[in-house]
């Protein structure tokens, strides 16, 4: 039963006459557990399911609660009652070499229950043990002896390196599919390769004709000063940019010599030649990208990645002489990792719904390039509210009565808000064969039927705008039997006044080329920048005014032709071609340098 490997699944095959062995029972028991684990590993993963959780008794102790847990194997750990322990008293201790410690959690399984047993070759009498009891044991390791498993392998990132050299190297990364009209994050990576106390300065932009950061420009600025990282040290800086609405399933990024400074110590540096990383931009969903690639990993390629066989708890940070040792902190959050089980959905969307308020305000880095991101998908700041405002009106109410609601908060924070407010009722539909909510925004007797169940009035909606709130009014048109008048309202954010001006100022709205003149050499890329004057970012058509001009793609990535000469692009909107502008390309042999 401890044995790991679990492929190819062999069960009995029975037969009339088929001599039973205890070979035979331990098989068929081998492979219902082998199934099972196999089915936990590819499901549910690894990780905690319930429980385990780690506290500090004193300065030598801890308590791991019970709980559930689930290895890289598929096996389940359970221990029933809470475990006190000295650290001291666990398995790996004697072996620790530093203070950064790990408690992790194993699978593990003894022989109990001694029965006497009769030998069936010399018929003596003889003990064995008549059950195996599964449980878990609780050790410590070191934490930079700590063997992770490895990863299948991924096609999601495409990564190409920006500048290298025997001090640093730079990399680029992006999703190799990046969903439509969504916010993508891209990674710039740089890696200190040698011990040599250089620093890296890094200036300059790259082009990304398929991605616009936060003011509509197609581009990553670039600026890194003086940089020192030891060997082996990483820094990442993150860009967040939004993609195209439309389809491309061959863009890229482009940087070139010119456009990018890199200093390294007292010397210059040069990136890559013509450097390019391609992605594409699909049509689809942010989940629909993720669960593709997880999913399309070869069976051989996780059995190759290999498996946990125990479970992290907690990461334990000691304060070590030479024969004892004091529990300094003991952190859960970094080294515990949980299993989305389908039994805790409800209580997950209860818990999760506390946190449907605004995202963070920014997840931009380098130079402002990025634009806000939401931690939580879906949960954006609202530009729309709606809810039900009932007013009392009394027994006694008489037409010409004027009532208010209560200082309503709309939501929508301060600002310019629109609100209206409607006559919700519900009456019978022979259609739904069932009673339908209704809501009149308006004169209800426009409708031609006067015995609707509201109460006819007049309402006025004032909107405060520096509280974030409102006042409904309301004014009868006649008597009413109803004692509460029920109002559905809606409120909506409007644009800001600049966005107002914006808009009175649309017919001097014009599109220029950021470069209105290129020099590229034969089959060289290089791509067309374009500024927005008095309007938002649009979708873009490029087209070539002549013949075996070169190519130029829907994201405005030109490619020369293999022949000199000066070619003309003309650049457009594709919801209005009369808002143009041209660039011209000057294609000339690349002169060979000193």
């Amino acid at each position: 039963m401890k044995n790991n490997k679990v492929l190819p699944f062999e069960r009995n095959r029975y037969y009339a006459g088929k001599l039973l062995t205890s070979a035979d029972f331990l098989a068929e028991q081998t492979y219902a557990n082998n199934k099972r684990r196999f089915i936990n590993s590819m499901l549910f993963g690894s990780g905690i399911v319930c429980g385990l959780g780690v506290y500090n008794l004193d300065d030598m102790s801890v308590m791991v609660e019970s709980g559930v847990a689930i290895d890289g194997l598929g096996r389940e750990i359970a221990l029933e009652k809470s475990v006190f322990k000295k650290l001291s008293a666990l398995e790996g201790f004697e072996s620790l070499a530093g203070s950064e410690v790990c408690l992790c959690l194993r699978y593990d399984e003894e022989d109990v229950q001694p029965v006497y047993s009769m030998g069936e070759a010399n018929r003596e009498g003889t003990y064995e043990l008549n059950r195996v009891r599964e449980g878990g044991v609780l050790f410590v390791t070191d934490a930079a002896q700590l063997a992770e498993p490895g990863e299948a392998e991924s096609e999601f990132l495409n990564t190409a390196v920006l500048y290298e050299d025997e001090h640093y190297a730079v990399s680029l990364s992006v999703p190799a599919a990046v969903p439509a009209g969504r916010d993508v994050r891209l990674r710039l990576e740089v890696k200190k390769l040698s011990d040599s106390p250089r620093t890296l300065s890094m200036t300059g932009a790259l082009q990304t004709p398929a991605l616009a950061n936060h003011a509509g420009r197609h581009e990553i600025s670039l600026e890194t000063q003086d940089v020192l990282l030891s060997k082996g040290e990483i820094r990442r800086n993150d860009f967040w940019l939004t993609s195209q609405p439309d389809e491309s399933p061959d863009t890229q990024i482009i940087a070139k010599p010119e456009m990018v400074k890199i200093r390294v110590g007292g010397d210059d540096g040069r990136i890559q030649e013509n450097f390019i990383l391609k992605f594409a931009v699909r049509d689809t969903s942010p989940a629909e990208i993720v669960e593709r690639e997880i999913s399309r990993a070869s069976l051989e390629s996780r059995i190759l990645a290999g498996a946990s066989e125990y479970v992290r708890l907690a990461d334990i940070l000691l304060q070590r002489g030479d024969s004892s040792y004091i529990i300094e902190s003991v952190d859960e959050h970094a080294a515990k990792q949980y299993i989305h089980t389908a039994a805790f959905e409800a209580r997950r969307r209860e818990y999760g719904s506390w946190f449907a308020g605004r995202p963070p305000a920014s997840r931009a880095q380098g130079g402002g390039n990025g634009i806000p991101a939401q931690e939580y998908p879906g949960f954006a700041e609202p530009i729309y509210a709606s809810g039900l405002c009932e007013i009392p009106l009394g027994l006694d109410n008489k037409k010409g009565d004027l009532y208010y609601s209560d200082e309503i908060m709309h939501g929508l924070g301060k600002g310019n808000i629109h609100v209206s407010v409607g006559f919700e009722y519900l009456a019978e539909d022979a259609r739904l064969g069932a009673a339908a909510k209704n809501t009149i925004f308006g004169d209800p007797t426009l409708f031609g039927d006067r015995d609707l169940p509201v109460a006819y009035a007049d309402t006025a909606v004032k909107v405060i705008n520096d509280r974030g709130s409102f006042v409904a009014a309301a004014r009868l048109t006649q008597k009413t039997d109803h004692v509460v008048l029920a109002l559905r309202w809606v409120a909506v954010k409007l644009p800001s006044g600049d966005e107002q001006s914006l808009l009175r100022h649309m017919e001097d709205k014009s599109i220029a080329a950021a470069q209105p003149t290129l020099v590229a050499a034969a089959r060289e890329s290089c791509f067309i920048d374009v500024r927005f004057k008095n309007m938002e970012p649009c979708t873009l058509t490029y087209e070539l005014t002549e013949k075996d001009s070169g190519e130029i793609s829907s994201d405005g990535v030109y490619t020369a032709p293999n022949k000199e000469g000066v070619y003309e692009i003309r650049v457009s909107c594709a919801d209005n071609m009369l808002i143009s502008t041209y660039v011209y390309v000057v294609v000339k042999k690349k002169e060979l340098e000193d």
